[in-house]
């Protein structure tokens, strides 16, 4: 819609999406919404902080994986340096441990993005009431899987263990004992039911606890 058309108070919007051409479809659908304006568009996680700050939108929606910062990362650093702006967790990756993370991180909703364009509109406008809104199946799966088993420092250390890392790199990396990283990981790869680190990265993913 024209700017010369827009009601006199819009919905601020800040979007952040890695896929280019996504990115732009989604922010000409929401463009389409009379009373919504998508103030600034980023691809990066590492991105979002200053984007809004210099943006201030009302609403910033959120992709989880991104380059750079996770956008459950970058939730939470928005509550600390943006905080009247809401967020709003949109993602293909629809797991329970994702939507526990992004409340933690003070998301005020978490859509997966094979809902039609209508519904996200409206729960951009919910949120900004102070309602909270999330996929409905998601909260259920969410509720019978129960929290992430994990500490954060377990959570670290098999982050860490991506890409082929040895107990050494892991070590210089998180300040850590070569010792304590593999008591972190024994106990990582026992929680998540699995026989070795790699086994427990996948398993801890598909569960959205990494």
């Amino acid at each position: 819609m024209p700017r010369d058309q827009r009601p006199a108070k819009c919905v601020r919007v800040l979007l952040a999406e890695d896929q280019g051409m996504l990115r732009g479809a989604l922010a000409l659908l929401l463009g389409m919404e009379a009373d919504l304006d998508v103030v600034a568009q980023v691809a990066r996680g590492d991105a979002i902080v200053d984007a809004a700050l210099a943006s201030r939108p009302d609403v910033a929606l959120l992709d989880i994986e991104l380059p750079g910062l996770s956008g459950l990362d970058a939730a939470a650093a928005l509550r600390t340096e943006v905080p009247d702006c809401r967020v709003l967790i949109l993602t293909t990756f629809g797991r329970p441990g994702y939507l526990r993370r992004a409340m933690e991180a003070g998301a005020a909703g978490f859509l997966v993005k094979d809902g039609p364009v209508e519904e996200l509109a409206a729960a951009i406008r919910r949120v900004l009431t102070g309602e909270t809104v999330i996929d409905p199946a998601l909260a259920a799966a969410a509720l019978s899987a129960g929290p992430s088993p994990l500490t954060a420092r377990e959570r670290d250390v098999l982050n860490a263990s991506v890409d082929g890392a040895t107990v050494a790199d892991m070590a210089e990396a998180l300040r850590l004992s070569e010792s304590t990283v593999r008591n972190y990981l024994s106990a990582a790869i026992g929680k998540t039911g699995t026989r070795n680190r790699m086994e427990a990265v996948r398993a801890a993913r598909r569960q959205g606890w990494l």
